[in-house]
């Protein structure tokens, strides 16, 4: 059975995500930043107890990572996929005048440091996969020309992101994992909002038909939406 790790597991396009993989037959590692978030999985776990693993993760915190680390190698000696959803988006209208420098920080520590961390930590595990892929969940506001004229710590975090993801696609290339920063779409999540034209269930769709290699990606770079295309710079 594939193992698939997701940050942000427990609501919007994370919940998708574990739902759709364990309609796939996938053992999913669903990873929230707090115990306390559990609950929002029940009925996932209640459906499919053997395969729900509730793993507790602060992506912002490496502790917090290195101990989410140990605690999957408890279950599993290898994964088949990780999924970096968490996220967060604050500031979206600020200007530069107006801007909290400290949440700025935050939105780096979570968008950008925290795929770094959780692959810092389960690239041993990833490597151990059949045919691995690591999937960072980016955003069309981390392009140059499509960014909103505000929304800086989110755009800026996903811009970095994206370019993280493609030092690591060539890093890991000769290993056998496939990288990719993935734009899912604009979704009715809490961050899109109910004016968003998709649901996160068809990203999340297309994300795994990625994953199973059923879509053809033939993207030079990393950054590609869920349906396999290739996103501007």
């Amino acid at each position: 059975m594939k193992t698939i790790f997701i940050t942000g597991a427990n609501r919007g396009l994370g919940y998708c995500l574990a739902e759709e993989g364990l309609h796939r037959g996938y053992a999913i590692y669903a990873g929230v930043r707090s115990a306390d978030s559990f609950a929002m999985l029940d009925s996932l776990f209640k459906q499919y107890p053997n395969r729900v693993h509730l793993i507790e993760i602060d992506v912002a915190d490496e502790d917090s990572v290195r101990m989410a680390s140990s605690e999957i190698c408890k279950t599993t000696n290898s994964l088949d996929a990780i999924i970096n959803n968490a996220a967060v988006m604050v500031e979206r209208e600020k200007t530069i005048e107006e801007l909290d420098f400290d949440l700025v920080r935050h939105s780096f520590e979570i968008n950008t440091f925290g795929p770094m961390r959780v692959v810092k930590h389960l690239l041993p595990l990833i490597g151990a996969g059949t045919q691995p892929v690591i999937m960072n969940i980016s955003s069309e506001a981390g392009t140059i020309i499509n960014a909103f004229s505000t929304n800086y710590p989110y755009s800026m975090s996903k811009t970095a992101l994206n370019m993280f993801t493609e030092r690591l696609r060539h890093y890991v290339q000769d290993q056998g994992i496939t990288v990719y920063a993935v734009h899912p779409g604009w979704m009715k999540t809490d961050m899109g909002g109910e004016e968003a034209p998709s649901e996160p269930a068809a990203a999340a769709e297309g994300i795994y038909n990625i994953i199973e290699k059923k879509i053809t990606v033939t993207s030079k770079i990393a950054f590609i939406n869920h349906l396999g295309k290739p996103m501007p710079l």
